[in-house]
């Protein structure tokens, strides 16, 4: 019960005093640090990049070096191999900007199948629903339009030795934006790859069993999306580098620590004015290789908007008996990136077969449309269940 007490106070004076930190850190800057221009990296589908399940949801969406879970898919298909289950699944459930409408809605579905010690195979399915819209031709006919995206993905993942896996998935995505309803406009259709990897190996402190784990998972590799069958865009390739620690302070209680950085691998826009070519004309001739490399030294105002494009997720996990935890977190973007600043807390209770996990997002930035945003996972152990 000692050790009880002090991981439950540790875990709510971080979630307590953790946002007075990141506010004394996260003051007002100067607009001229860009010119006085916002400069927003847009992508198409971007759907792809929101974090679908409660867990990480609930670490300030940190999850490519945590521990493996049924939900590793989107973070890091790599970590599958090194789970002791042989097969599972997780279905997520995530009403989207609910301060906005009332009708967005994510769902996500995960599983894994294990081949054999060395080999595993995982897929997933997210569908974004973006409600039902009423659609007027020239103010006479009236039509309903229900736009949806989803994305349909399998990946190998393999022990390369034992302490490193490696994964390789590929994703089928489609995003119907006009719902069948709107001239001129048509789904969009196009292919991706996932390219990732895993390690994690224990280390000494004191008596108490502590691991380090690192992972990096570039995503969404793939080619760029059309919704007239002319102009391009390009989809969000996304490059996540992270690191975790995990210690037990005794049999009943362990805590991890888990930090990630994300950058989107897409063209920079320029800083452009009335005489010179958009955006997409820009790119229109820039291929999908070409462009993330490209992405790494392109921002208009150097080096420093370079490091502007990188977003951090710190998250928090506490596991007494690895029956019940407690999870906390904080995502940052910079204001002239998209300004994303929330605070995440959660909770998980896992029984003999099923786990269920829940988040909810605290704004740090008032009328934030994220306000309230919650996350609902079930997961199920098949291997005791057959």
């Amino acid at each position: 019960m000692k050790f009880l007490f002090k991981s439950t106070l540790l875990f709510t004076t971080f979630l307590l005093f953790f946002p007075i930190f990141i506010n004394a850190q996260d003051q007002p800057v100067d607009v001229n640090q860009l010119g006085g221009r916002v400069n927003i990296i847009s992508t198409a589908v971007p759907f792809l990049n929101i974090a679908p399940d409660s867990r990480s949801g609930a670490m300030g969406e940190a999850g490519v070096a945590t521990a493996p879970d049924f939900s590793s898919q989107h973070w890091n298909p790599a970590k599958y191999a090194f789970l002791d289950e042989d097969y599972g699944i997780s279905v997520s459930f995530t009403p989207w900007l609910r301060q906005l409408v009332s009708d967005i809605n994510m769902y996500y579905l995960s599983g894994f199948y294990r081949i054999d010690k060395m080999s595993t195979l995982s897929g997933s399915v997210r569908y974004f629903s973006l409600g039902n819209i009423f659609i007027t031709d020239n103010g006479t006919n009236g039509y309903d339009a229900k736009p949806n995206e989803f994305a349909l993905d399998a990946a190998y993942s393999r022990l390369l030795s034992k302490k490193m896996s490696g994964s390789v998935a590929f994703r089928y995505i489609r995003s119907d934006l006009g719902g069948g309803m709107v001239e001129g406009m048509i789904p969009g259709n196009t292919f991706a790859a996932d390219v990732s990897f895993f390690y994690k190996t224990p280390i000494k402190t004191g008596s108490q069993k502590s691991e380090i784990a690192t992972g990096v998972n570039i995503s969404n590799i793939g080619a760029k999306i059309s919704y007239d069958g002319d102009n391009k865009q390009f989809i969000p390739t996304n490059l996540k580098v992270g690191a975790a620690y995990t210690t037990e302070i005794d049999k009943y209680n362990k805590l991890t620590f888990a930090l990630d950085f994300n950058k989107l691998l897409v063209p920079t826009p320029g800083l452009l004015d009335s005489t010179q070519i958009s955006y997409a004309q820009e790119n229109k001739d820039v291929g999908v290789i070409t462009g993330m490399f490209k992405s790494f030294g392109d921002a208009p105002n150097g080096f420093k908007e370079e490091l502007q494009e990188i977003s951090i997720s710190v998250g928090m996990e506490y596991w007494y008996n690895q029956q019940f935890a407690l999870r906390a977190g904080y995502f940052h973007e910079n204001e002239n990136k998209g300004n994303r600043k929330f605070i995440t807390a959660g909770a998980g209770l896992k029984m003999n077969m099923f786990t269920v996990d829940a988040s909810y997002i605290i704004p740090m930035v008032q009328n934030n449309p994220l306000a309230n945003t919650i996350r609902i996972s079930l997961s199920f152990n098949l291997s005791d269940a057959l």
